[in-house]
């Protein structure tokens, strides 16, 4: 238990210290619809947000049944970016991270996702629920709802559109860890696997298609674009 403490704890601190060497991609929003709110940090706190204001890398936004904002990123290049109705972002997503940033927070996850256990009470919440720049942190146990759940995975279709692609596998394995049930998902498991192989990480990439193939009630369509995908991350027999 010791050890892996230090291990997590490590990693943790080389992450931040990473991000930290990083220089803050600005994200403001340039127009806004219906109900659309955001939190700071990991309070359970939302708020009312307006034109022009502009968001910090711990803030989450949230959109409503009828609501919808367009962000605009400061990426290399600016990106215009629509969150439709019912999606829950972390700004800390909406950027590229570095090969070095997305190593460090990949192998961060995996430690994470190898402390759980599908024995545990399934109806305690993982208490490892993080958001944005504070991931070490956890907030409130509430954040494992159902609805959060939808609108987070909303969130990661949002990332994959927008080309984010090293967050929005992230993200996407994150939420597997936080919502086990979402696992089984074909859908959901192949956009991060996409991910994975749009970030180039080859071998991780490969992983995740190959374990795919192992779902109950796949579609012939299915097991085809999985073959598909696995000949293409291989590459050309020699």
């Amino acid at each position: 238990m010791k050890s892996y403490a230090r291990v997590l704890g490590a990693i943790i601190l080389a992450v931040f210290l990473a991000a930290a060497t990083v220089c803050a991609q600005g994200v403001s929003i340039q127009s806004i619809q219906g109900d659309v709110s955001i939190r700071h940090g990991v309070t359970e706190q939302w708020t009312t947000v307006a034109r022009g204001d502009v968001l910090k890398p711990d803030d989450t936004m949230k959109t409503g049944p009828r609501g919808s904002v367009v962000l605009l990123a400061a990426t290399q290049p600016q990106r215009r970016i629509t969150l439709p109705a019912n999606v829950m972002v972390d700004v800390a997503d909406i950027r590229d991270l570095t090969p070095e940033e997305l190593m460090l927070k990949l192998t961060m996850e995996k430690v994470r996702g190898s402390s759980y256990r599908p024995t545990d009470d399934p109806a305690a919440p993982n208490a490892a629920v993080v958001h944005g720049a504070n991931r070490e942190q956890a907030p409130a146990l509430a954040e494992n709802d159902p609805v959060s759940g939808v609108q987070e995975w909303n969130g990661v279709r949002v990332l994959f559109d927008n080309g984010f692609y090293s967050t929005c596998a992230l993200k996407g394995m994150e939420l597997f860890r936080l919502y086990p049930d979402t696992h089984g998902s074909f859908d959901r498991r192949f956009i991060v696997a996409r991910s994975l192989e749009l970030a180039r990480l080859r071998g991780e990439a490969l992983d995740e298609y190959t374990s795919i193939q192992e779902l109950a009630g796949l579609t012939p369509d299915q097991r085809s674009l999985l073959a598909q995908h696995i000949n293409q991350v291989r590459g050309p027999s020699k």
